[in-house]
């Protein structure tokens, strides 16, 4: 017997999410200015070469398109989104994380940090995204730059990313200190401690 498009859907829905069909806006803080003259970003920490680059810099390196579900912890789900940008494995050929380092903490505006193991940023479909449907990421949706990680909830996809630090030690970020779960994983439904 075939599968119904519904329960195919069904399948692709993590335990308690319900399936969005606009991209909800929620972040900390209020939303800064991009002005593309003083913006930059940096890798460092446990790396062999700490990087810097400035946005025509950025906007120059490789780009990927990534297609994948998001799900937030506030239990909406969007399925199908289409997201454009570097892929983290070529950040990782850059910067050349050093075998002590295990943990990658990205760093955004207003002070914000989230944290996932190595492993975890290490996947095909993650992303350093500027794009999103085609288009120049919106400032209320994290651009010019968003961290991309869709295997987890999406604050674990920092929004105005300004840089990544690689650590042998893991670092919980903003909600991770305020009682959200340290990895994040929406099919666990680790939503808080």
């Amino acid at each position: 017997m075939a599968t119904k498009p519904e329960d195919r859907l069904a399948q692709r829905l993590p335990p308690g999410q319900y399936m969005a069909r606009d991209f909800p806006v929620l972040h900390v803080g209020d939303v800064p200015r991009f002005d593309q003259a003083t913006w930059h970003f940096r890798v460092w920490g446990d790396v062999e070469r700490p990087l810097e680059f400035d946005w025509r810099q950025f906007s120059a390196l490789p780009h990927t398109t990534v297609k994948a579900d998001i799900h937030c912890v506030t239990r909406w789900s969007k399925f199908d989104t289409t997201w454009a940008g570097v892929a983290f494995r070529h950040l990782l050929q850059l910067a050349g994380p050093t075998p002590s380092a295990r943990f990658v903490i990205t760093h955004g505006a207003n002070g914000y940090t989230a944290n996932v193991p190595l492993t975890v940023a290490d996947n095909a479909d993650v992303l350093l995204a500027d794009t999103y449907e085609g288009k120049p990421l919106e400032p209320i949706h994290g651009g010019p730059l968003r961290m991309f990680i869709p295997s987890r909830y999406f604050w674990k996809s920092t929004k105005w990313c300004t840089g990544v630090e690689f650590s042998r030690e893991d670092k919980p970020g903003f909600w991770e200190l305020r009682g959200y779960n340290n990895d994040g994983d929406p099919w666990k439904e680790e939503r808080y401690w």
